[in-house]
Parts: C-alpha cells; sequence; structure tokens
C-alpha cells in the first residue's frame, strides 16, 4: 500500500493530555505516529457509539511535524456532538479512530528544496489559528531567521490560542512577529489592535512589520477569511500568495 492510501485508513490513537487553550477551547494530545505529516494538514477523528452510530470531524494539526504529540485544538460548539465528546466525555488513556494527515493545498515547508520559505504571513480567526500554529513551530524549529508574521484575531485575551507561547517566540527571536486584535476589550499590549482587523489596522500592521509576504495563509471562519483576503489584496498583497482556510458548522 502507498503511503497516501495508509493515511486514509482509520487508524487508533490514544488520548495523553488534555489541557485547557480558553474557555471554549481544549488541547488533545494523541499519542499517534504521523509519517509525511506537513505544516497545515488535518486529521479525521471518528467516534463510535455502542449502538454502531458514529461521527466523524475534521481537525487541523496544532503539532509541528515530528512532535512526539499530535496536538488538536477542540472548541466546544453549540449542539456539537464530537466537540461535546471532547469536552465532557474525554479523558487520558481514551482511544478514538483517526486518518490522515491529509491535506495539499493548505500547508508551509521550510526554506530548501520544494519549501515555500517567506517571508510569511500567518493570519488566523479564533480556532483558526490551529494549523498555523503548526508552521510557527515548525519555523522555531528549523528556519528561526525567516521573516514572519502571525496575526490572530478573538474576541478576548482569554480566548487567544496559545498566545503566551506565542509571545516567548517573538522575546526569543527578532524575525517573528505576532499581533493580536481583541474585539471586545481593549488591547493589553501597544502592537495589537482593539476592534476587528479593518484597512486601516491592517495598513498600520503591515508597515510596521516592514516585509513584502511571499507566502500568506488565512484560516478562520467563511466570513473572517473573506474579510482578511479582500483586506490583503486591497493593500497590495498578491492574489497568487495568498492560500486560505474555512470552517464551520457544527462539531
Amino acid at each position: 500500500m502507498t503511503l497516501v492510501g495508509e493515511l486514509l485508513v482509520w487508524r487508533e490513537a490514544t488520548i495523553a493530555r488534555i489541557v485547557p487553550l480558553s474557555p471554549r477551547v481544549r488541547g488533545v494530545f494523541l499519542r499517534l505516529p504521523l509519517a509525511g505529516q506537513r505544516a497545515g494538514q488535518h486529521l479525521e477523528v471518528r467516534l463510535t457509539a455502542p449502538d454502531g452510530y458514529s461521527a466523524q470531524r475534521d481537525y487541523s494539526i496544532a503539532s509541528a511535524p515530528g512532535a512526539d504529540l499530535v496536538e488538536l485544538a477542540i472548541e466546544r460548539l453549540p449542539e456539537g456532538e464530537v466537540s461535546a465528546w471532547f469536552h465532557e466525555v474525554a479523558e487520558v488513556g481514551d482511544v478514538l479512530e483517526v486518518r490522515g494527515p491529509i491535506g495539499g493545498h493548505f500547508v508551509w515547508s521550510p526554506p530548501g528544496e520544494d519549501g515555500d520559505g517567506g517571508p510569511l504571513l500567518l493570519v488566523g480567526g479564533g480556532s483558526g489559528v490551529a494549523p498555523l500554529m503548526a508552521m510557527a513551530r515548525q519555523r522555531a524549529a528549523v528556519a528561526p531567521s525567516l521573516p514572519t508574521l502571525l496575526v490572530v484575531s478573538a474576541r478576548t485575551w482569554a480566548d487567544l490560542l496559545w498566545a503566551g507561547e506565542l509571545e516567548g517566540i517573538a522575546a526569543a527571536d527578532p524575525a517573528f512577529a505576532f499581533r493580536a486584535a481583541v474585539t471586545r476589550e481593549p488591547a493589553r499590549r501597544p502592537q495589537d489592535v482593539s476592534g476587528r482587523l479593518d484597512a486601516a489596522a491592517w495598513t498600520a500592521i503591515l508597515a510596521d512589520w516592514g516585509a513584502r509576504p511571499a507566502h500568506v495563509f488565512v484560516c478562520g471562519s467563511n466570513a473572517f477569511v473573506e474579510a482578511a483576503a479582500t483586506r490583503l489584496l486591497a493593500a497590495g498583497v498578491p492574489a497568487a500568495a495568498i492560500r486560505t482556510e474555512r470552517f464551520g458548522g457544527a462539531a
């Protein structure tokens, strides 16, 4: 069987750790070997009840390729049957079915042969930052001199996933910048945005960064991705440089 075929076969994964990432999001760490993972890919997760009923959902991989544990960010959504299980039932040691990693468009590779390189602009809305974290973590490990800007929008600072880790990367790495936009409270840092990422906010952020992005990845809800991509185009970012991933619906 080819590697692609192997990735599409359902396999068992064990929950090794569960941590809170925000009031509505849990980080779920799986013990699962992932051969050939690329930053930005996702897993399909399948849960099966004793009566045979099953439900499956896609979750972006937040851990970098080669990490010891595979990290997923599971947001609790209203009436979401799979996310409800992860938030209300799941425990360390539970076994579930997964397949993947899956995805070949919304992926980033480090500089080198067949790599994307940079300058790299990563834009995430809410839990849409998850696949971007895989990219940021891989970059920090193998290409720390690559100019990179990660911009994340959330309702409050408490809703910003991995904010502490991102601040730590930025503090230790002058080539990496982290900017946050919070829509329901004042910004905590002078470089951040109070409110939505409108045209004026993007003009200021890109001017402060001072780099012209060669590769842009935007992930979030349909509305967030549409608005961000439109404003980046208006700011002069070439359409060919922008890759998007959208999510929505129950999970």
